[in-house]
């Protein structure tokens, strides 16, 4: 293919014998300046003074608008580095659009940990974080996570020696709004869950873990946290199909996913006890993926699913997003053609670009289950140790050739 920024979607079996060819277009915006950092700012981008951006998650309203729904946080020197920051004080912003892949508005903050309006005790106090819009039926669903902070754990257990980051980041779990209208969401006319709808079964780490699980215990899916929700309903089954990700220890971290399944957007969901996305590295350990983006072609018959790969096990390049199908989404494999994207952004203006940070892929699909944008949280540079709000989302519109 001529376009070196491509990607080749093969949907591989007997059913299928003309693969997609689907084709990103160029990012339409440049490189700037953002305090000691490089930004990429355009019409296709997401960038808010004051604030750090991450993901996006796209949907187009009943109103034929597209609607995004994103974490933010503020940025500076006095409110810490991104690595700090995003874990204490996320919040979930929401941008709207004529257009599905350019000139996003940012509206307003529609959430903020419960500790702003008085209530410290609930299982999202502290933040809010990993929004996921789905639409089933007449309704909306916005998943996101949550965490609280615990407090300082006593002298003795397991958890001692754990800062509040560590405290709270370890507190991650899902929940969900439903809502019928984006006014409604807006005006704040929604019921915030007070419960989370999936926690960690289990809580296995070496050392310096909240609430350690008994020695002994074999880690689940569901490990220490559950983040990165991606809802798809599955027409086979009729079932909901909650995928997320937990942390394994084996001793260093690195991501594992799971799936719940439950009835109705809601749930209740019930986690199983297998792995999902379970690729495994030479010595026989899962590879370390996260950020899974999950959907159900009916042209195909077939799930999909975009995931990050950390070690390259997956397409052969680290940090890279991959692609996987499953007939039933239980069983997955790598496609053919593993390599969903890059980190080298081609621009407008005919330059290209290579990301520190290119994550949390979020698609917005057409009826036949084709991508036609994908939404990304970025970063030129090593955001981490940064306090200058120098990360954003990129829009990357997609063409079927």
């Amino acid at each position: 293919m001529k376009h070196l920024y491509c990607i080749l979607f093969l949907i591989v079996g007997s059913a299928c014998k003309t693969p997609f060819a689907i084709q990103p277009q160029p990012l339409n915006a440049i490189v700037k300046e953002k305090g000691e950092s490089k930004i990429l700012q355009g019409p296709s981008t997401l960038n808010i003074d004051g604030y750090f951006v991450w993901g996006g998650s796209v949907i187009q309203g009943d109103d034929g608008k597209y609607h995004m729904f994103f974490s933010l946080w503020e940025s500076g020197s006095t409110n810490g580095s991104f690595a700090q920051s995003w874990v204490l004080e996320s919040k979930i912003g929401y941008a709207v659009s004529d257009f599905p892949d350019r000139d996003f508005k940012f509206q307003k903050i529609i959430l903020k940990g419960s500790r702003y309006s008085g209530d410290t005790t609930a299982w999202d106090a502290q933040m809010v974080h990993n929004p996921h819009i789905k639409k089933f039926k007449d309704t909306y669903y916005l998943y996101y996570i949550g965490g609280k902070d615990y407090g300082e754990q006593p002298n003795g257990s397991t958890g001692e020696n754990l800062d509040k980051r560590s405290r709270v980041q370890q507190s991650l779990c899902i929940g969900a709004i439903a809502f019928t209208n984006f006014e409604d969401l807006i005006n704040g006319n929604f019921q915030r869950p007070k419960e989370p709808l999936l926690t960690a079964r289990t809580r296995v780490k070496p050392n310096n873990i909240l609430h350690g699980s008994p020695k002994g215990t074999i880690a689940k899916p569901d490990n220490i946290i559950v983040v990165n929700p991606a809802v798809v309903f599955n027409p086979k089954t009729k079932d909901y199909m909650l995928f997320f990700k937990g942390n394994l220890y084996e001793p260093g971290w690195k991501g594992a996913h799971g799936v719940a399944i439950g009835k109705t957007p809601l749930g209740p969901f019930k986690a199983k006890e297998e792995f999902v996305f379970d690729i495994r590295m030479p010595d026989g350990s899962i590879a370390s993926t996260e950020d899974p983006y999950v959907w159900y072609a009916k042209n195909q018959k077939k799930f999909f699913a975009v995931v990050k790969d950390f070690s390259g096990r997956l397409t052969g390049e680290k940090k890279t997003l991959a692609f996987l199908l499953s007939q039933d989404g239980l069983q997955w494999e790598v496609a053919q053609t593993p390599l969903f994207i890059n980190r080298t952004l081609h621009l407008t203006n005919g330059t290209k670009v290579t990301v520190d940070r290119l994550e949390r892929p979020q698609l917005l699909i057409d009826k036949k289950g084709v991508p036609l944008v994908m939404y990304a949280a970025s970063a030129l540079e090593n955001v981490n140790p940064k306090t200058d709000g120098s990360s954003f989302n990129v829009q990357i519109s997609i063409s079927n050739k």
